[in-house]
């Protein structure tokens, strides 16, 4: 659930100024992925902020795709009618020689596994699906170049759109084939979170339900319930530590001038998604989706500030 008393501030401009540089930097066609909300920073938002610089999208679901109703390519299991692929201008991904009769006479896409043993057909299945498609593209995951390579020479010069290159292969050329499919490297650094102290306590002995002591601490209103984890915090410039994290309150370390009221920064300025990921020990993928989870969600464009329903 999220929190009323936390703000997630998304600066759209950023996320267009991103996708802008990486179509500058590539210079072949840009998919933007916009799956599970855009990482949470609203799919519907961000597509219409990257409706003129994006080529097209990427979802996950159909459903997805149907709440955003724009063009693009499904890249989990292909749900769905093809009627409603066909109106909604949606490409499914099939791995599979079942799904050949479902998709008969529809654009789709194979992905195949070139090596991270995750979804997709295997590389040997790839010559059979092909000849029951009508396919438009093939594509693959990879965190090295050679996933690249490996496409290149499964496909045998067929003429295919073929992408692989999501953020983590956006600075090796080789790998850009046809197309690019960032997600990360879009919302990196769009996204602010931050929460207020309602109090600050001095302390003595143990303190909350684990029993921590700590002489100074301030408590901001949300927890773990809106998904706040025990991480870092900024306050006043300084990185703090939280000490514990309630259902719907958090206990923070606090400098000796830090009052309530003041402004606690759980996602923005030093705290980078990649610092945060570090600290937490998962991606920065994860980071976003749970950051952007926290509170309620608050629109920066050049012109205006939109709120938006959760």
């Amino acid at each position: 659930m999220r929190s009323e008393d936390i703000d997630v501030t998304i600066d759209l401009d950023r996320v267009r100024a991103s996708a802008e540089a990486i179509r500058a930097k590539t210079g072949v066609a840009l998919i933007a992925v916009v799956k599970a909300d855009a990482y949470g920073l609203g799919a519907v938002q961000v597509t219409d902020a990257l409706a003129s610089v994006a080529d097209e999208f990427a979802y996950f679901t159909i459903d997805e795709a149907r709440e955003v109703n724009r063009p693009g390519l499904v890249m989990g299991s292909p749900d769905g009618e093809p009627a409603e692929y066909r109106e909604l201008q949606l490409r499914p991904t099939v791995t599979e020689r079942r799904q050949a009769e479902k998709f008969a006479g529809l654009p789709v896409a194979i992905n195949v596994d070139a090596g991270m043993q995750w979804l997709g057909c295997k590389p040997e299945q790839l010559d059979d699906l092909l000849s029951h498609y009508e396919v438009s593209e093939v594509y693959t995951h990879g965190n090295d170049v050679s996933a690249a390579g490996k496409l290149r020479s499964l496909v045998k010069g067929r003429s295919l759109r073929l992408h692989v290159a999501a953020t983590s292969l956006l600075d090796c050329p080789e790998a850009w084939l046809d197309a690019v499919r960032p997600g990360l490297a879009l919302y990196r650094g769009a996204v602010r979170v931050t929460g207020r102290l309602v109090a600050v306590r001095e302390t003595s002995g143990p303190v909350g339900y684990r029993g921590f002591e700590h002489g100074r601490m301030g408590i901001m209103l949300g927890g773990y319930s809106n998904h706040v984890p025990p991480g870092p915090v900024i306050i006043n410039g300084r990185v703090q530590r939280i000490l514990e994290v309630g259902m719907n309150t958090t206990c923070i370390s606090v400098a000796p001038s830090d009052r309530a009221g003041d402004e606690v920064i759980l996602l923005g300025e030093a705290l980078t998604e990649t610092e945060l990921g570090r600290e937490l020990n998962v991606r920065p993928h994860e980071v976003l989706c749970r950051y952007t989870a926290m509170g309620i969600r608050h629109y920066k464009t050049s012109t205006k500030r939109a709120d938006s329903p959760p």
